[in-house]
This record gives structure tokens, sequence and C-alpha cells, in this order.
């Protein structure tokens, strides 16, 4: 629909080589858009591998197995896609009115497509990570375009790169097309205008240097359809060879720990049980007196966490609205309890129960629903503002950020947690002891990677989530299934920092599934629920179990458990709706008759009155540190993580590299040629290349980055580390230097290549205009990163942005030849206004003549409408872009939030 609206039959016009250009800007658009529809399989084929791999090591099946019918499932989508876009272009564009060249025209289309899928389908099996795939795409994209035969004709390539249209698809799919139209009756006239004697398709076709001859078509059609095959081969092939990119354990400063596989000083799985069961449990009668027996650096207050008939509901769901009259569901039914300092209590119930649910409402972490019920803090009632500055939330994915160590995660959570008051060696001092209590001190330079890729293994990242957690010095902390997804030895080890952090006087609570034998009975306290959200017992465990199993072999009908069975996996057996039903009961009447309901009761009044000499929690500022700190803390991590991402910085520094030494090589001392309209565009050709490829490939790398940390950003908000803005200027910020040097390294190696006019005053605007338009494209990407819920809905997203840059960014088709009603598209492209300011600060000054009689300042204005006065606005305009997408992402980050809890 754009593009028959923007190339207008009643725009387009037969009557000069410089309408047939327009005529062939359409084209290669459709071309452009086969090609870079082809990069959505760069993603999809990258996020499938991990399966694929997986499965092709059993031996489920071949690789050509997987990859032969993912590229014939592709065939009619694509040809239904094709056949969409040629039904709503063709005629309305005004192309040759002839029903074999529109059928030929789809041919070529379609065909252009599949071969884009398969390369950028080979290419993504080869970089097998997202990043690199992305970098080889990118760059394939960009030789695919770049030497098409549309960006600098076929006959102005140098004689080193002669021989790689040869080896484009690109370059037989746009002859082929551009021979079945410009052969056509339309063309066939001669012009007045010129002294040639040939036809006016034929004289299109040559300017551009490409083939005239009617086989053109048909060669290329016979070279698409081997291009096909070939990368669906490989394709198969680099499944078949190639295996995933592992990652072990990196250590920054040559500190490393044993792995955690093999036995380090004689210690089994066995004695690390017993380090476990070694530790008492609480004494019954005053359990915060174990606290005293571990004294930190820090002190904290001691505090408990009373809730009493806490109701939970959400809109019911359209799926269970059929035959009921409810607006709402109901997911807590008046649940109550006390969790006290000192005292580890277990959160269980069978799935679907409400034991994460009861915490998330406890712990304030719910984004929607309703909340009825009381929640107070050691007498007082829970207030948002403040419990974030005394409490920590273990959530189970154990969410960090992967490019910096572990010592550098505690301190920046320190740094931005812990009161201003105290200072930087007190600071110090608490972070080592915190890592000596969870056992970190050893790995305190490992880098801690991305879960089950690199860095820190499951049990190790468990550890650090706690320690975290811990540097704020919290008196409450809420921990989420700590032990889920590790082995014995795994969550012995983190079941014992569990336990030292107790051992501190802090009120722990952690939701657990179905625990060991070993594991259950480190903890104090139980709180179980049942599905539906109601409590059927709150209460000591006692040793092995037998306070909670005397108590539930007191009711009617209950089995007794068999010795050496294990308590927890009994309990829960017992306690089913399926055991309700089959026995005649209720266990929350059961419980709620029970002494021990009356006891709790009893304790959840004594708890919900403030102790004599206290006082409610009180913080003057929102948050710990100032908006100053927030923001050097944050450009701190944001440094730290920007100089260990080679995946993303020096990847991005090669593609730069590459693609000026290729811009460089095809464009060689093609800058100080300004004799004829085709060097003219050539030059021209050579800075739309460089804005659009290189601004789509900053865009695109940064965009998985960003989507990797704003998960930590979600977390960390919720923690009340800092304000949102602070945390939006320092990605804005730490993205300068780097973009700049990119925009320095590109330039330099350009402009001199290229041959540009020397002068202190042009090559300053040709780095200017580089460096905003980069910086622009990747603030874009940053934007876009957190506008959407996640990469691949970015990436689509993204990805057709970036078609109407190109579009309308007065390449394709110049600002004068657009019709009326899309003039206001080109001056809300920011790729516009960078390519208006590099054409006006390199020619819109220069007399010399060209060899149509026009001088070049008076062609590039009369052409494409640049005028060498409004350099300065093109100027401002571009940094204005830059400016409204930093802006709009610090907006979107504070108040988009696509977690559902």
């Amino acid at each position: 629909m754009l593009a028959s609206t923007v190339f207008l039959r009643t725009h387009m016009h037969h009557r000069s080589v410089e309408d047939g250009l327009v005529y062939m800007g359409a084209l290669f658009t459709a071309l452009c858009v086969q090609t870079l529809y082809g990069l959505f399989e760069l993603t999809l084929t990258v996020v499938k591998l991990p399966v694929f791999y997986k499965q092709r090591d059993i031996r489920l099946f071949p690789a050509w197995a997987y990859a032969i019918p993912t590229w014939l499932l592709k065939v009619p989508v694509t040809f239904v896609e094709c056949a969409v876009y040629v039904t709503m272009t063709y005629y309305t564009i005004g192309y040759e009115p002839n029903i074999h060249r529109i059928f030929r025209q789809l041919l070529i289309f379609t065909l252009m497509s599949l071969t884009s899928s398969g390369l950028f389908r080979f290419l993504g099996a080869c970089g097998r990570e997202q990043v690199i795939a992305n970098i080889y795409g990118s760059f394939a994209a960009t030789i695919l375009i770049l030497l098409g035969g549309y960006v600098i004709s076929r006959n102005s390539i140098k004689i080193w790169w002669s021989w790689v249209p040869w080896v484009s698809p690109m370059m037989y799919a746009y002859n082929a097309v551009v021979v079945n139209e410009f052969l056509g009756p339309n063309w066939r006239h001669v012009t007045n205008s010129t002294e040639s004697t040939e036809t006016l398709g034929v004289q299109v076709i040559k300017s551009h240097g490409l083939f005239q001859e009617q086989k053109w078509y048909w060669i290329g059609v016979g070279a698409l359809v081997a291009f096909l095959f070939l990368y669906n081969l490989l394709y198969a092939a680099a499944l078949s060879f190639l295996n995933p990119i592992r990652k072990g354990q990196t250590i920054v400063a040559g500190l490393e720990e044993k792995p955690t596989n093999t036995t380090e000083d004689n210690t089994s799985t066995h004695e690390e049980r017993e380090k476990i069961k070694m530790t008492p449990a609480m004494p019954d009668d005053n359990p915060s007196e174990y606290g005293k027996k571990k004294g930190m650096v820090l002190p904290f207050p001691p505090l408990s966490i009373v809730f009493e008939d806490i109701k939970y509901s959400v809109d019911m769901p359209k799926e269970l609205r059929k035959g009921v009259q409810e607006d709402r569901l109901m997911l807590l039914k008046g649940a109550s309890g006390a969790f006290r300092p000192g005292v580890l209590t277990a959160l269980m119930g069978v799935t679907g129960a409400g034991k994460t649910t009861l915490m998330d409402v406890l712990a304030g972490r719910k984004t929607g629903g309703y909340i009825e019920g009381s929640i107070s803090i050691s007498g007082y009632p829970k207030k948002a503002e403040t419990f974030a500055r005394i409490s920590g939330y273990c959530e189970q994915n154990d969410i960090h950020s992967p490019n910096v160590t572990v010592h550098e995660s505690l301190i920046y959570s320190a740094w931005l947690r812990l009161p201003k008051e105290i200072d930087s060696n007190s600071r110090e001092m608490f972070i080592e002891e915190v890592m000596e209590l969870v056992e970190l001190t050893s790995l305190r330079n490992a880098l801690v990677g991305l879960p089950r890729v690199s860095g820190l293994s499951t049990e190790q990242r468990k550890r650090l989530t706690i320690a975290v957690e811990l540097v704020a010095n919290p008196s409450i902390i809420f921990m989420d299934e700590p032990t889920s997804g590790l082995d014995a030895r795994a969550a012995a080890i983190v079941m014992r920092t569990i336990r030292n952090t107790v051992d501190t006087g802090r009120t722990v609570v952690c939701t657990i599934h179905q625990p060991s034998i070993d594991i259950f009975d480190s903890f104090d306290e139980l709180f179980l629920m049942k599905r539906g959200g109601e409590e059927i017992y709150f209460g000591p465990i006692g040793h092995k179990g037998t306070k909670l199993i005397k108590y539930f072999e007191s009711i009617p009908g209950i089995a007794k458990i068999k010795d050496g069975y294990n308590p927890a996996t009994w309990m829960l057996e017992v306690s089913t709706i399926a055991q309700e039903a089959a026995l005649g009961i209720n266990f929350t009447e059961i419980y709620h008759n029970s002494e021990l309901y009356r006891r709790n009761k009893s304790l959840i009044g004594e708890l919900s009155t403030p102790p004599p000499g206290s006082r409610d929690l009180y913080f003057p500022t929102k948050y710990s540190q100032s908006f100053i700190t927030q923001w050097l803390a944050c450009l701190w991590k944001q440094h730290n993580s920007y100089w260990r991402n080679p995946s993303y910085n020096a990847i991005r520094y090669v593609f730069t590299t590459l693609l000026a030494l290729v811009n460089g090589t095809i464009f060689w001392n093609l800058g100080d040629k300004r004799g004829s309209i085709q060097q003219l565009l050539n030059a021209m050709g050579s800075m739309y290349t460089a804005l659009m490829f290189m601004g789509m490939q900053n865009s695109q790398v940064v965009m998985p980055v960003v989507d990797t940390e704003r998960t930590v950003f979600y977390r960390e908000k919720f923690a009340g580390m800092y304000s949102a803005l602070t945390y939006a200027m320092a990605q804005v910020v730490i993205e300068i230097p780097y973009t700049f040097a990119q925009a320095i390294l590109y330039s330099v190696l350009v402009y001199s290549m290229i041959g540009f006019q020397w002068t202190a005053v042009k090559f300053i605007w040709y780095i200017f205009f580089t460096f905003f338009t980069l910086l622009c494209f990747t603030y874009y990407g940053i934007m876009v990163s957190v506008m959407t819920p996640n990469a691949h809905v970015g990436s689509v997203t993204a990805a057709a942005t970036y078609s109407l840059w190109n579009i309308f960014a007065g390449f394709l088709i110049t600002r004068p030849r657009l019709p009326k009603w899309y003039k206001w598209t080109y001056w809300s492209d920011p790729v516009a206004w960078a390519l208006y300011g590099l054409m006006v600060s390199q020619f819109g000054d220069v007399d010399d003549i060209m060899d149509n009689g026009v001088s070049v300042k008076d062609f590039i204005r009369e052409y494409s409408g640049y005028k060498h006065s409004f350099l300065p606005f093109a100027a401002i305009a571009i940094v204005g872009f830059c400016i409204v997408f930093a802006t709009s992402f610090a907006f979107a980050i504070k108040i988009l939030n696509f977690q559902k809890r």
C-alpha cells in the first residue's frame, strides 16, 4: 500500500531517463523489501536452535529432515505475500500493463524472497547467537543492496569488486525485473532530448550499467533458483556440523573457584547435608535470641510481618466466565499469619495453592488485581514507600546483569540500597562479610553470565541472589523457590546460605515446592496452603517434622506416616482436596477449630501491637541515595557491562570497520568526481548505504542488550534502588562515547578512501551527521525495546520503521517527486535529514559545471530539493530526533511494565 501510493502512477512518467530512474527506484525498493523480510529468519532460526541441538544430539532426526520442511513450508507463505504485494503495486505504480510481465515480476519477487530467507537462515545457523547472527545478516544485506545494481551502477564498480555482482542474487533479480519492465512497449520510443537512437528503456537500463537483452530475465530466474538450493543446502550443512557455542565461567582478575561438579576438600553430598543438619533449629520459646549469636558490621532492626484476613482476587478470565456469576476470581481466601525474626518459615502447598501469590502480596510485588486485609510491620501498618527499604525479595529466576562480576553486583546493590550515612569503608566491610556468609568469596571476580549459558552455575546464581538482597541489610527477606532446579548438593549449599542468613536475626520466608527430608528439616515453621488459597496449617515443624506429623495424625482418618518417609511429601499427600472429599472433612475448618489456630490468633494480636517505646518506620527520602548518586551508580554499572560485552561493542566496531572498507573500496575516489549525474548519485549512494545499514545494525544489536537488562531493571525498580529517570540517563549517556568512537572510525576511513573534499569544515560536518545518525538509530532501538513486550516483537516493529525511513530518505525517490500527501513523511524521517545534511555539506556549495550544463549545487537543489542555506536546520533536526527518542525511552521505561504478576 505504501509503495503504491509513494510511486503513484499519476506522478510517474515515461518521458526521460530521470523518469526511468524513479521506476528503477520503485523496483529496487520492492526487492529491498523482499530481502529485508528475510532478516526475520535470523531471529527465528537462532531462537529455535537450542531445541534443535538437543533433539539432534539424541538422534531424533538428521539435520536435513529439519532443514527441508523449514524451507518448503515457507514457499506458499512467500508466494501469497509476494502476490499481494504485486497485486497492490503493479497497476497503481504504472508498470507495463501486460499480464505476462505481471507474472514474470511475481516470479522474480517470490524467488528473491525465498533466496533471501535461505541465505539468512544459513547465516543464523552459522552465527548461533543473536548478536553474532545479526552482524552476519546485516553485513550480507549491505553487500546485497550495495552491489545490487542501483546504489552504484555496475559499470562504476571498481575492478576488485567487479566479481561480486556475479555471485549476488540481488543483481540477477534486479537485472531481471528491470529488463522485464524497460523492454516493454511504453519504453520503446526514442526521446528527442538526447542524441541517442536507442529506445528510452534501453537508455535507462544502460544508465546503471545493466544488461539489456531479454535473455537476462531467464538468466536471472535460473541464477535465483540455483542460489535458493545452494543456501538451503548450506543451511542443512551448518545444522549438521556446527555445535552450540559454549561458554565457561569467566574470571576477571584471575581468581577461580574449583568446579562445582567435582569433590572439594573431600566434601561429599552427604557431608553437605550434614552441615545443614548440624545447624540447630530455632528455640520455640524465643527464636529471636538465636539471631544474636551472629552479629554483623551493620546493625538492622529485627522486624516481624503480620497479615490478617488477606484476600486477593483478579478479574474473572473470559474462558471461566461461562455459567459463573462472579466477576472476580478469588485466589487468596482470608490468609492470616505472622513471620518473626530469627525464624525460617516454609510457605508450602500444592501447585495452585497460592503460595507465591501470597508472598507477592506481602512483598508488594503484585502489579494488578484486588487486595483486601491488613498487613503490619512490627505493629505498624505496612507502607509501600518504606517497605522496600527494609525488605528483600529473592526471585526464582535469579535475574542479574550478565557482564558484571559477583563483587560488582554486590557493590552496586549496597551502594544504592544502604543509607547514605554509611561510609564506603563500612560498606565494603559489610559486603565482604556478606560474601563470606553466603560463601561467594572465592567467586568475587567471576562474571555473572547468562543462566545456563555462561558464567555462574545455577546454585552459585542462587547464592548471589541472596547476597544481593543481604547487602541491602534488610530485616525481612522473601525467597521464591530458592532450591528449585538444583541437585541435592547444590540445594544443600543454598540452604546452608539461607540458614546462615536466618542466624543473623532476620525474618526469612521461603516458598518451596517439595523439599527433601534434609532441606525440610532445616525450616523452623510451616505455613501450609491448599488449592484455592486457604491456609490449613501454620506452626512449628519440629525435629524430623514431629510436631507437624502429630497435628495431621490427630485428624480422624489420616493414615500414619511410614518410617523413613519424607514428612513434606506425606503432608502434601494427605492434605489434598481429593483426601478431603474421600474423608468428608475440611482441613481449613479443622485448622480454624484447633488450639494451634487460637495460639496463632493470639500471636497475631500480640505482634500487631507496637512494642513499647517503638516508632513507625520513617525515611526522609523515597530512595536511599541522592539523584546524582543514583545516576553515577547506574552509569558505573553500565560502563562495566559495556566494557565487558564484546559480542555487542567489539563486533559493532568490527562491522563498522568492514562496512567502511567495503564502502571505501566500492566508491574509491568517487567523492571528487562530479562531472555527471550518475557520479553524483554514486556519492549520494555511499552516504545513503552508510546511514541506513550502519544505523540499522546499531539499532538491531542494541535491542537484545537492552531487553536483557530490562528484566534486571524491573527487579531493581521493585527493590526501590533508584529512579527510572537515573537509569534511563545512564543508558543514554553510556552510548555516547562508544557511538562517537564508531563514527570517528567510519568517517576517517571512508572520507579518505572515497576522496571527499579535504576541508576541516566539511570533514567535521561529515563526522557530525554520521555520529548523530548512529546515535539516533541506537536510541530508537533502545526506545522500541522498552515499548514492546519482547525482543522479537521489537525487532519486527523496528524493521517496519526501517522500511519507512528507507523509502522516504530521499534516495529511492526524491522529495520533489513525492506525492504532496507524503511530503510530511520526508520531514519526519531522521535518515532524510541526515542525508540532506551530508549532501549539502559536501556538495551544496560546489559550483562545478556537470556534463548536462548545470552546476552541482543547482542540480542537487532541483533534483533532490537540497539547499545549502538549510544546513543548520538539518543539524538541529537530527539532534532533535536523538533527544525525542532518548526522552521517549525514559518515559517508557518509567511507565511501561510488561511483567504480569
